[in-house]
C-alpha cells in the first residue's frame, strides 16, 4: 500500500505480493528483487531486513537499477516448510500461522475453504514429527473475548480433515498456552484461541509477539489471506523464532499469482465487485496498470454511476468517492483500459430477501427503489467482454448473492469463468465472497486457481 505509483508502474504485480513480503518476512521473490531493493534503501519497507524466508538472506542499499537482494553468496531461491526434513521437525515446537478466518452461521462454519488450504503444511509438519501449535484470527472482535468470535469450531473441523484430535487451548499467550505447547508430543496439535482477542495484536505489539512465541522453536506463515498486515501473529513473531519459513499455501499461492499477474495470457480481464469503492481502491489501481479490462460489479456500481451523473434511487452510494470513481474512470481511459459497467440492474424496494424487485435499465432507476444486482442484459455484456480473455481474474460478488433473488448475476459469471476455464483461460477467484459463491455454485474445481 506504501508502494509509490512508479514502484507501481515498474513492477505492476498485486499489492498482495509486496505486501506479504514486507509484513509477513515469510517469502521471497526474485521476480520483485530491483523495485524492493530500491524501497528497502529509501527505508519504505518497515520489515525490510527480514525481507527474505532465510535469515541468512538480507537486502543491501544499491544504486538505482541494481538488484540488490543478495543470499550471501548463495543462490536466490524461495524457503517453504517442505525444505525441511525430519530431523528439522522431529520434536521441535512449531507455530504455524494459518488464516482460519472462515464465515459462520452461529457455531457452525459454512465455508471450510480456508481451513482445507492449511491443511497440507499441518499435514507434512505433523508426519516429520513435530509439534504444532496453530494460531489464527477470526472476525473482528473489538472486546477482548468473545464467544461468537471463539476458533473452537475450526478445532472441530480440522481434527475431521486431519483424522486426529485438535485440543483447543482457550488462550494464545501465557501460561495456559504454555502448558498446552509443552503437553504436545511428536506428531500432535492444538489450536490456539483467537489472537485477535488481544488488542496488542493488530498493535504488533513486541511484548505481545515475544509472548506468542516464547513456547516454540520455529515459525511457519500459511496464512496468506493476512500475510499483508504486518500484525503479531505474522510478522512480530518473526523477530522471536528462527527459521522462519512459508507454508505450501503461502508459497503456491504467491508464485501462482506473480506468474500469472507478472506475464499474464491477454486479453487480461479483471471483475472487481463488493459494496464499495473504498475497500477495493488499492487493487482497482493496482490492476489499472496490468489488465486490459475491468469490470465493476456490486455494490460499487452506483458510485460510479453517480459519478457519470446518473440517478440511483436509494442505491448505496459512497458521496465521498464519487469523485474517485470518475477520477479512476479517467485512469482507464488513459492507459487504454475498457471500464465496464452495468447497463441494467435488478432493484428492490427494501433490502431483504422478499422484497418486491424489477429489472431496469441503469439510466431509469426509480426514486426509492436500490440495485442489488446484476440485470440479465449486464451479464450478456460481461460473458462477451471476457470470451476472448486468455487471463479472467474475480475479486467480489455482482450483488447481494446471500439472497437467493440477487445471487443470479453473481453465479452466472461463476458459470461464464467455468466455461472459460475449460476453453484454455486461466481463471483466478479470490476473496471470501467470491470464494463462497463459487463453491456455492459448486464450481471451485472448475477454476484454475481459488485463491485464500
Amino acid at each position: 500500500r506504501k508502494a509509490s505509483s512508479r514502484m507501481r508502474s515498474r513492477r505492476a504485480a498485486l499489492p498482495l505480493l509486496l505486501g506479504c513480503i514486507a509484513a509477513s518476512r515469510a517469502f521471497h521473490a526474485p521476480a520483485l528483487a530491483p523495485g524492493l531493493s530500491g524501497l528497502a534503501a529509501r527505508g519504505r519497507i518497515p520489515a525490510a531486513r527480514g525481507l527474505c524466508l532465510a535469515h541468512n538472506a538480507r537486502v543491501r542499499p544499491c544504486r538505482a537499477g541494481a538488484a540488490g537482494v543478495s543470499m550471501m553468496g548463495a543462490a536466490v531461491r524461495k524457503r517453504g516448510v517442505a525444505d525441511l526434513c525430519e530431523a528439522d521437525l522431529k520434536g521441535k515446537r512449531v507455530l504455524v500461522r494459518c488464516d482460519l478466518n472462515v464465515p459462520l452461521d452461529g457455531k457452525t462454519i459454512t465455508d471450510d475453504t480456508r481451513i482445507r488450504a492449511s491443511v497440507p503444511t499441518l499435514r507434512l509438519l505433523l508426519d516429520k514429527g513435530a509439534r504444532v501449535g496453530v494460531c489464527s484470527h477470526l472476525g473482528r472482535p473489538r472486546n477482548g473475548p468473545e464467544d461468537r468470535f471463539s476458533l473452537a469450531p475450526c478445532a472441530a473441523r480440522l481434527g475431521e480433515l486431519l483424522g486426529q484430535e485438535v485440543p483447543m487451548c482457550g488462550d494464545c499467550v501465557g501460561e495456559e498456552a504454555r502448558v498446552a505447547i509443552e503437553a504436545l508430543k511428536d506428531g500432535e496439535l492444538c489450536l490456539l484461541e483467537n489472537v485477535r482477542f488481544h488488542k496488542e495484536e493488530e498493535k504488533n505489539d513486541a511484548g505481545f509477539s515475544e509472548q506468542l512465541a516464547a513456547p516454540f522453536d520455529m515459525f511457519v506463515n500459511d496464512a496468506f489471506g493476512t500475510a499483508h498486515r504486518a500484525h503479531g501473529s505474522t510478522a512480530g513473531v518473526a523477530e522471536f523464532l528462527s527459521p522462519c519459513v512459508a507454508g505450501l499455501l503461502l508459497q503456491r499461492e504467491l508464485e501462482y499469482l506473480e506468474g500469472a499477474i507478472s506475464e499474464p495470457r491477454r486479453p487480461l480481464a479483471a471483475i472487481v465487485g463488493g459494496s464499495k469503492v473504498s475497500s477495493k481502491i488499492g487493487v482497482i489501481e493496482a490492476l489499472l496498470q496490468k489488465c486490459d479490462r475491468l469490470i465493476i460489479g456490486g455494490g460499487m456500481v452506483f458510485t460510479f454511476l453517480e459519478a457519470r451523473g446518473l440517478k440511483v434511487g436509494n442505491s448505496l452510494v459512497e458521496r465521498d468517492k464519487v469523485a474517485l470513481a470518475r477520477s479512476l474512470e479517467e485512469k482507464a481511459a488513459e492507459r487504454g483500459v475498457r471500464l465496464i459497467l452495468p447497463t441494467d440492474v435488478v432493484v428492490a424496494d427494501h433490502f431483504a430477501e422478499n422484497a418486491e424487485t424489477k429489472i431496469c435499465s441503469v439510466e431509469s432507476i426509480p426514486d426509492g427503489w436500490m440495485g442489488l444486482d446484476n440485470g440479465p442484459d449486464s451479464t450478456q455484456l460481461i460473458k462477451e467482454e471476457l470470451s476472448d480473455c486468455g487471463t479472467i481474474i474475480w475479486n467480489g460478488p455482482m450483488g447481494v448473492f446471500e439472497y437467493e433473488a440477487f445471487a443470479k448475476g453473481t453465479n452466472e459469471v461463476a458459470m461464464a469463468l467455468a466455461e472459460m476455464t475449460a476453453k484454455g483461460a486461466v481463471t483466478i477467484v479470490g476473496g471470501g465472497d467470491s470464494v463462497a459463491a463459487v463453491e456455492k455454485a459448486g464450481l471451485a474445481g472448475k477454476m484454475s486457481h481459488i485463491s485464500t
